[in-house]
């Protein structure tokens, strides 16, 4: 497809920083720049119709990580990178909320459950034995001790008689997250341009070439913001894709759960969301199978979703599912995100681990900083 001469003098000509991917990195990432140049243009890639990747498809969970799951990171990571981690994932969500309000992303801090399968009696008792430890050490952060018993008022089955609630633990809609934050976008005059595929980006001198399906054009400076998509423009950076897949009920009538849900170890979550239950994972069942670009679902995970939402979500009560998808993440060892300059005028913000609710305004403003 030829471009006019039109378009290419109005989108595609001297072009200061091109983002590629409008997820939250992407958007926060384009925000913070026109903030510190004003005067500059600033073109926003998306090669799906709608953010592609995780941004729209996650669960909304704030994410500051289940008792389980600091534990688990705590045998990978020295404690003050996971302090610094959990630290990051608090400023990130206060970034966000203040920079669109809580009632333009749907905010609410209703706490975060862990709970522990009727089989997973050691799992459950190695957490409470930590709890004071995991308290001591994340108070500086939240202010307060985050993690306390709680009985099972919300009447799962097939579960230990108490959860492990993170006290400050919050969820918000991720429509309306981005949706609030396309509009800023376009309020401040970035335009971002929907189904375009980038294949490739070369350096060329004092600017880098941005290669799509369609067309070619240069830019001064280009950010990659496509997370678990990276690595096929990225050659040299470690980001496996991890896709994730979510149902949704159909409503249910007088539904008391709020709040939002982990078990065995953050691989399973849910939620309520209008009079419905969002539940998702089992990534875990399949490791390998999981590690791919390609949406879709799989029998053998979505199989065990709707088994665990009868069993233990929603004991002896008929539900019917409404929706199923899957969205993308970009994982790797290391749960910080990789934040850096790739080469002369190519750099990147990606490996958001699952956590881009939490972590995205954040890692958008530093690579913002960095470029």
């Amino acid at each position: 497809m030829g471009l006019s001469y039109w378009e290419y003098k109005t989108w595609l000509s001297n072009v200061d920083f091109t983002i590629i991917g409008s997820g939250i990195v992407g958007l926060n990432c384009a925000l913070h720049l026109k903030e510190k140049y004003p005067k500059s243009k600033i073109l926003v890639l998306e090669k799906g119709s709608l953010p592609q990747g995780a941004s729209t498809k996650n669960a909304g969970f704030a994410c500051f990580g289940s008792i389980s799951e600091i534990l688990s990171d705590l045998k990978t990571h020295a404690e003050e990178e996971v302090v610094a981690l959990v630290q990051k994932r608090l400023q990130g969500i206060q970034a966000l909320r203040q920079l669109l309000g809580d009632g333009s992303i749907g905010f609410g801090q209703h706490g975060g459950h862990e709970l522990f399968l009727s089989g997973h009696q050691e799992l459950y008792e190695d957490c409470c034995a930590e709890m004071e430890r995991l308290n001591k050490l994340l108070k500086p952060v939240f202010r307060d001790n985050p993690f306390v018993k709680t009985e099972n008022s919300f009447g799962f089955g097939k579960v230990q008689d108490h959860y492990i609630t993170h006290k400050f633990e919050g969820q918000l809609d991720t429509g309306k997250m981005m949706y609030s934050l396309l509009q800023k976008c376009l309020q401040q005059g970035i335009p971002i341009l929907n189904g375009v595929h980038v294949t490739a980006i070369q350096e060329s001198g004092q600017q880098a070439t941005v290669v799509t399906e369609n067309f070619e054009f240069n830019s001064n400076r280009v950010c990659v913001a496509t997370n678990g998509f990276a690595s096929k423009l990225l050659k040299n950076e470690t980001i496996l894709p991890a896709r994730a897949q979510v149902l949704v009920t159909k409503p249910i009538k007088n539904l008391k759960i709020k709040g939002t849900f982990h078990f065995d170890e953050g691989f399973y979550y849910f939620r309520n969301v209008d009079d419905r239950i969002l539940f998702g994972g089992g990534r875990n069942l399949d490791v390998k199978g999981e590690e791919t670009m390609e949406f879709g679902q799989t029998q053998i995970i979505q199989n065990r979703l709707e088994e665990l939402l009868s069993d233990v979500i929603l004991p002896n009560q008929k539900v019917e599912i409404d929706h199923r998808w899957s969205g993308i993440m970009g994982v790797g060892t290391q749960k910080t995100p990789i934040v850096k300059q790739v080469s002369n005028n190519i750099y990147c913000g990606v490996r958001l681990g699952g956590m881009g609710v939490a972590l995205g305004s954040l890692v958008g403003k530093e690579l913002a900083e960095l470029v």
